[in-house]
Protein backbone atom coordinates (compact mmCIF):
# COMPACT_ATOMS: atom_id res chain seq x y z
CA UNK A 1 0.00 0.00 0.00
CA UNK A 2 1.10 3.56 -0.78
CA UNK A 3 -0.13 6.45 1.36
CA UNK A 4 -0.25 9.79 -0.46
CA UNK A 5 1.07 12.50 1.87
CA UNK A 6 1.23 15.22 -0.78
CA UNK A 7 -0.36 14.68 -4.17
CA UNK A 8 1.09 17.76 -5.88
CA UNK A 9 -0.51 19.71 -8.72
CA UNK A 10 -1.46 16.67 -10.80
CA UNK A 11 -0.32 13.13 -10.07
CA UNK A 12 -2.16 10.37 -11.90
CA UNK A 13 -2.01 6.60 -12.25
CA UNK A 14 -0.81 5.71 -15.76
CA UNK A 15 0.22 2.65 -17.75
CA UNK A 16 0.57 2.02 -21.48
CA UNK A 17 -3.06 3.02 -22.06
CA UNK A 18 -6.30 1.43 -23.22
CA UNK A 19 -5.86 1.11 -26.98
CA UNK A 20 -8.54 -0.36 -29.22
CA UNK A 21 -11.58 1.53 -27.88
CA UNK A 22 -11.66 4.59 -30.13
CA UNK A 23 -14.78 3.26 -31.88
CA UNK A 24 -16.55 3.72 -28.53
CA UNK A 25 -15.19 7.24 -28.05
CA UNK A 26 -12.42 6.16 -25.62
CA UNK A 27 -8.88 7.47 -26.35
CA UNK A 28 -5.70 5.57 -25.56
CA UNK A 29 -4.72 7.75 -22.60
CA UNK A 30 -1.75 6.29 -20.66
CA UNK A 31 1.64 7.85 -19.91
CA UNK A 32 2.48 10.89 -22.05
CA UNK A 33 5.93 9.33 -22.50
CA UNK A 34 5.25 5.57 -22.68
CA UNK A 35 8.94 4.71 -23.11
CA UNK A 36 9.84 6.55 -19.89
CA UNK A 37 7.32 4.54 -17.88
CA UNK A 38 8.46 1.29 -19.53
CA UNK A 39 12.04 2.06 -18.54
CA UNK A 40 11.05 2.88 -14.96
CA UNK A 41 9.19 -0.44 -14.77
CA UNK A 42 12.20 -2.36 -16.05
CA UNK A 43 14.41 -0.71 -13.44
CA UNK A 44 12.26 -2.10 -10.59
CA UNK A 45 11.69 -5.54 -12.14
CA UNK A 46 8.09 -4.96 -13.30
CA UNK A 47 6.43 -6.00 -16.53
CA UNK A 48 6.51 -3.01 -18.88
CA UNK A 49 2.71 -2.76 -18.80
CA UNK A 50 2.56 -2.27 -15.00
CA UNK A 51 0.89 0.91 -13.80
CA UNK A 52 2.95 3.68 -12.19
CA UNK A 53 2.49 7.36 -11.38
CA UNK A 54 2.85 10.38 -13.66
CA UNK A 55 3.96 13.34 -11.50
CA UNK A 56 3.45 16.86 -12.88
CA UNK A 57 5.70 19.85 -12.12
CA UNK A 58 5.37 20.25 -8.35
CA UNK A 59 6.38 16.77 -7.17
CA UNK A 60 4.70 14.68 -4.47
CA UNK A 61 5.33 12.81 -1.20
CA UNK A 62 4.49 9.14 -0.66
CA UNK A 63 4.80 6.73 2.26
CA UNK A 64 5.33 3.03 1.49
CA UNK A 65 3.78 0.61 3.94
CA UNK A 66 5.95 -2.30 2.75
CA UNK A 67 9.53 -2.52 1.52
CA UNK A 68 9.68 -1.63 -2.18
CA UNK A 69 11.97 -0.74 -5.05
CA UNK A 70 11.13 2.49 -6.88
CA UNK A 71 12.51 4.26 -9.96
CA UNK A 72 11.89 7.74 -11.36
CA UNK A 73 12.37 8.64 -15.03
CA UNK A 74 11.73 11.99 -16.68
CA UNK A 75 12.04 15.59 -15.55
CA UNK A 76 14.99 16.14 -13.18
CA UNK A 77 13.98 16.86 -9.58
CA UNK A 78 15.38 16.63 -6.07
CA UNK A 79 14.60 13.23 -4.54
CA UNK A 80 14.80 12.57 -0.79
CA UNK A 81 14.09 9.37 1.14
CA UNK A 82 13.15 9.60 4.83
CA UNK A 83 13.65 6.38 6.78
CA UNK A 84 11.34 5.64 9.70
CA UNK A 85 14.30 6.21 12.02
CA UNK A 86 14.55 9.84 10.88
CA UNK A 87 17.52 9.16 8.61
CA UNK A 88 17.32 11.28 5.42
CA UNK A 89 19.15 10.30 2.26
CA UNK A 90 19.18 11.71 -1.28
CA UNK A 91 18.03 9.72 -4.30
CA UNK A 92 18.36 10.12 -8.06
CA UNK A 93 16.06 10.36 -11.04
CA UNK A 94 17.21 7.49 -13.27
CA UNK A 95 18.35 5.02 -10.60
CA UNK A 96 16.32 2.36 -8.78
CA UNK A 97 16.03 2.89 -5.02
CA UNK A 98 15.32 0.22 -2.40
CA UNK A 99 13.11 1.55 0.38
CA UNK A 100 12.29 -0.15 3.69
CA UNK A 101 8.76 -0.43 5.04
CA UNK A 102 7.54 2.91 6.37
CA UNK A 103 9.91 5.03 4.27
CA UNK A 104 8.73 8.33 2.76
CA UNK A 105 9.73 9.32 -0.77
CA UNK A 106 9.69 13.07 -1.41
CA UNK A 107 9.95 14.23 -5.04
CA UNK A 108 10.58 17.96 -5.38
CA UNK A 109 9.47 20.34 -8.15
CA UNK A 110 10.88 19.65 -11.61
CA UNK A 111 14.05 21.65 -12.35
CA UNK A 112 13.32 21.41 -16.07
CA UNK A 113 10.56 19.85 -18.10
CA UNK A 114 7.16 18.98 -16.68
CA UNK A 115 6.63 15.29 -15.85
CA UNK A 116 8.37 12.45 -14.01
CA UNK A 117 7.21 8.82 -14.06
CA UNK A 118 7.46 6.69 -10.94
CA UNK A 119 7.43 2.89 -11.00
CA UNK A 120 7.06 0.80 -7.82
CA UNK A 121 7.90 -2.89 -7.57
CA UNK A 122 4.65 -4.80 -8.04
CA UNK A 123 2.97 -1.91 -9.86
CA UNK A 124 -0.04 0.19 -8.83
CA UNK A 125 -2.86 -2.37 -8.52
CA UNK A 126 -5.98 -0.21 -8.81
CA UNK A 127 -8.94 -1.83 -10.57
CA UNK A 128 -8.52 -1.76 -14.37
CA UNK A 129 -11.15 -0.18 -16.63
CA UNK A 130 -11.37 -1.49 -20.22
CA UNK A 131 -8.09 -3.30 -19.68
CA UNK A 132 -6.10 -0.35 -18.34
CA UNK A 133 -5.45 1.34 -15.00
CA UNK A 134 -4.72 4.71 -16.65
CA UNK A 135 -6.39 7.92 -15.52
CA UNK A 136 -8.13 9.61 -18.46
CA UNK A 137 -8.52 13.26 -17.49
CA UNK A 138 -10.96 13.98 -20.33
CA UNK A 139 -13.48 11.14 -19.96
CA UNK A 140 -12.98 10.43 -16.26
CA UNK A 141 -12.21 6.74 -16.86
CA UNK A 142 -9.78 5.10 -14.46
CA UNK A 143 -8.88 6.31 -10.97
CA UNK A 144 -9.22 10.04 -10.24
CA UNK A 145 -6.09 12.18 -9.90
CA UNK A 146 -4.40 11.60 -6.56
CA UNK A 147 -5.41 13.59 -3.49
CA UNK A 148 -3.70 13.99 -0.13
CA UNK A 149 -4.58 11.02 2.07
CA UNK A 150 -5.32 8.58 -0.76
CA UNK A 151 -4.10 4.98 -0.46
CA UNK A 152 -3.06 2.95 -3.48
CA UNK A 153 -2.75 -0.85 -3.52
CA UNK A 154 0.40 -2.52 -4.83
CA UNK A 155 0.73 -5.74 -6.77
CA UNK A 156 3.15 -8.62 -6.21
CA UNK A 157 6.75 -7.89 -7.30
CA UNK A 158 7.70 -9.84 -10.44
CA UNK A 159 11.47 -9.69 -10.16
CA UNK A 160 14.47 -7.93 -8.58
CA UNK A 161 15.37 -4.34 -9.47
CA UNK A 162 17.86 -3.83 -12.30
CA UNK A 163 21.54 -3.20 -11.43
CA UNK A 164 22.15 0.38 -12.65
CA UNK A 165 25.23 2.44 -11.80
CA UNK A 166 24.71 5.53 -13.99
CA UNK A 167 21.52 7.61 -14.25
CA UNK A 168 19.87 7.11 -17.62
CA UNK A 169 17.92 10.36 -18.01
CA UNK A 170 18.88 12.91 -20.66
CA UNK A 171 18.56 16.70 -20.69
CA UNK A 172 15.21 18.35 -21.39
CA UNK A 173 15.58 20.44 -24.60
CA UNK A 174 14.68 24.14 -24.63
CA UNK A 175 13.35 23.92 -28.19
CA UNK A 176 11.32 21.15 -29.81
CA UNK A 177 11.46 20.26 -33.50
CA UNK A 178 8.48 18.11 -34.48
CA UNK A 179 7.99 16.17 -37.69
CA UNK A 180 4.51 16.74 -39.14
CA UNK A 181 2.69 15.02 -42.01
CA UNK A 182 -0.22 16.44 -44.04
CA UNK A 183 -3.55 16.12 -42.27
CA UNK A 184 -6.92 15.10 -43.72
CA UNK A 185 -8.08 18.73 -44.00
CA UNK A 186 -4.90 20.34 -45.27
CA UNK A 187 -6.88 21.64 -48.25
CA UNK A 188 -9.04 23.74 -45.90
CA UNK A 189 -6.07 26.10 -45.40
CA UNK A 190 -4.36 28.65 -47.63
CA UNK A 191 -0.92 27.86 -49.11
CA UNK A 192 0.44 30.65 -46.91
CA UNK A 193 -0.87 28.89 -43.78
CA UNK A 194 0.84 25.65 -44.75
CA UNK A 195 4.08 27.55 -45.29
CA UNK A 196 3.75 29.35 -41.94
CA UNK A 197 3.27 26.09 -40.04
CA UNK A 198 6.68 24.80 -41.12
CA UNK A 199 8.44 28.17 -41.17
CA UNK A 200 7.52 30.14 -38.05
CA UNK A 201 8.19 29.17 -34.45
CA UNK A 202 5.38 28.65 -31.95
CA UNK A 203 5.40 28.64 -28.16
CA UNK A 204 3.57 26.30 -25.79
CA UNK A 205 0.60 27.96 -24.11
CA UNK A 206 -0.11 27.74 -20.35
CA UNK A 207 -3.51 26.29 -21.30
CA UNK A 208 -1.88 22.99 -22.31
CA UNK A 209 -2.62 19.73 -20.47
CA UNK A 210 -2.80 15.97 -21.01
CA UNK A 211 -5.52 16.48 -23.65
CA UNK A 212 -3.43 18.69 -25.91
CA UNK A 213 -0.61 21.20 -26.25
CA UNK A 214 -1.99 24.59 -27.27
CA UNK A 215 0.46 26.67 -29.28
CA UNK A 216 0.73 30.43 -29.75
CA UNK A 217 2.19 32.07 -32.83
CA UNK A 218 1.27 32.91 -36.40
CA UNK A 219 -2.43 32.31 -37.05
CA UNK A 220 -3.17 29.72 -39.74
CA UNK A 221 -5.70 31.11 -42.20
CA UNK A 222 -8.41 28.91 -43.64
CA UNK A 223 -9.25 28.77 -47.33
CA UNK A 224 -12.59 27.06 -46.70
CA UNK A 225 -15.18 28.74 -44.50
CA UNK A 226 -18.08 27.10 -42.75
CA UNK A 227 -18.54 24.22 -40.36
CA UNK A 228 -16.94 20.79 -40.56
CA UNK A 229 -18.90 17.73 -39.36
CA UNK A 230 -17.14 15.96 -36.49
CA UNK A 231 -14.67 13.34 -37.68
CA UNK A 232 -12.10 11.04 -36.15
CA UNK A 233 -9.01 12.35 -34.34
CA UNK A 234 -5.73 10.56 -33.67
CA UNK A 235 -2.81 11.10 -31.34
CA UNK A 236 -0.68 13.96 -32.69
CA UNK A 237 -3.46 15.55 -34.77
CA UNK A 238 -2.82 19.28 -35.28
CA UNK A 239 -6.28 20.84 -35.07
CA UNK A 240 -6.88 24.51 -35.85
CA UNK A 241 -9.83 26.25 -34.10
CA UNK A 242 -11.27 29.59 -35.32
CA UNK A 243 -8.46 31.51 -33.56
CA UNK A 244 -5.99 30.05 -36.07
CA UNK A 245 -3.70 28.90 -33.22
CA UNK A 246 -2.80 25.20 -33.63
CA UNK A 247 -3.47 22.56 -30.99
CA UNK A 248 -1.53 19.26 -30.91
CA UNK A 249 -3.58 16.45 -29.36
CA UNK A 250 -1.93 14.27 -26.70
CA UNK A 251 -2.86 11.06 -24.86
CA UNK A 252 -6.23 12.13 -23.42
CA UNK A 253 -7.48 13.66 -26.70
CA UNK A 254 -11.11 13.28 -27.79
CA UNK A 255 -11.71 10.69 -30.49
CA UNK A 256 -13.73 13.08 -32.68
CA UNK A 257 -13.64 16.80 -33.37
CA UNK A 258 -15.18 19.41 -35.63
CA UNK A 259 -12.26 21.74 -36.38
CA UNK A 260 -10.04 20.96 -39.41
CA UNK A 261 -6.80 19.01 -38.88
CA UNK A 262 -3.97 20.56 -40.89
CA UNK A 263 -1.36 17.93 -40.01
CA UNK A 264 -0.39 15.02 -37.78
CA UNK A 265 2.77 14.99 -35.66
CA UNK A 266 4.75 11.75 -35.98
CA UNK A 267 5.86 11.60 -32.34
CA UNK A 268 4.37 13.78 -29.59
CA UNK A 269 6.53 12.35 -26.78
CA UNK A 270 8.70 15.46 -26.50
CA UNK A 271 5.63 17.60 -25.72
CA UNK A 272 5.27 15.73 -22.41
CA UNK A 273 8.14 17.86 -21.08
CA UNK A 274 7.24 21.14 -22.81
CA UNK A 275 6.70 23.91 -20.28
CA UNK A 276 4.69 27.02 -21.16
CA UNK A 277 6.88 29.24 -23.33
CA UNK A 278 8.84 26.34 -24.86
CA UNK A 279 9.62 26.98 -28.53
CA UNK A 280 8.14 24.50 -31.01
CA UNK A 281 8.94 24.30 -34.73
CA UNK A 282 7.49 21.94 -37.30
CA UNK A 283 9.11 20.35 -40.32
CA UNK A 284 7.84 18.02 -43.01
CA UNK A 285 9.00 14.37 -43.01
CA UNK A 286 10.92 14.92 -46.24
CA UNK A 287 13.20 17.59 -44.75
Amino acid sequence: MIEVLRAGALTTVQDQGRSGWAHLGVPRSGALDPAALRLANRLVGNDEHAAGLEITMTGCALRFIRAVAVALIGAPADVVVEWRTGDIRPGDVGRPLSLPAGAVLRVGPAHAGVRTWLAVSGGIAVEPVLGSRATDTLSGLGPPPLRDGDRLPLGTPAGPPAPVDVPVTGPVPDELRLSVRPGPRQDWFTPEALDLLCRDAYTVSPDSNRVGARLAGAALTRAVAGELPSEGLVLGAVQVPPSGQPLVFLADHPTTGGYPVIGVVDDVTALAQARPGTTVTFHGPQR
